[in-house]
């Protein structure tokens, strides 16, 4: 059913971005983006998002998606690692356990990952 909107026209999406979006992506985005202003949200990045991290090369000095394993539970979850600060050691919970995973993060000359090892944090 179709609302009524007097002698307005409905506004066309803005095609002119250059990307092959459909509509509706660009309608739900747009959706979502509202919802996050109205309720002062932050907007959420999903893996492989082109507006968020790049999950396939890690983008040099920024941040990476990384699927790991917890040593206690066994069960894999993807985490966003945090490349802008160099090699880094932190003590970050498993997602699915609530088990305290020592994460230690080696980042090469360039700014991409070049080593994360993970163990136990007992």
């Amino acid at each position: 059913m179709k609302r009524s909107t007097g002698d307005k026209p409905l506004p066309k999406p803005d095609r002119s971005t250059g990307d092959d979006r459909s509509a509706d992506d660009v309608r739900r985005a747009d959706d979502a983006r509202r919802t996050d202003a109205l309720y002062g949200l932050e907007p959420v990045l999903e893996p492989g998002d082109a507006a968020g991290a790049d999950s396939s090369s890690g983008s040099p000095g920024g941040t990476q998606f990384q699927t790991v394993q917890c040593p206690y539970c066994g069960e894999r979850f993807e985490t966003l690692l945090d490349l802008s600060a160099g090699s880094a050691s932190y003590v970050e919970d498993c997602q699915v356990c609530c088990q305290p995973i020592q994460f230690s993060l080696e980042v090469d000359h360039t700014g991409a990952l070049a080593a994360l090892t993970t163990l136990r944090g007992d």
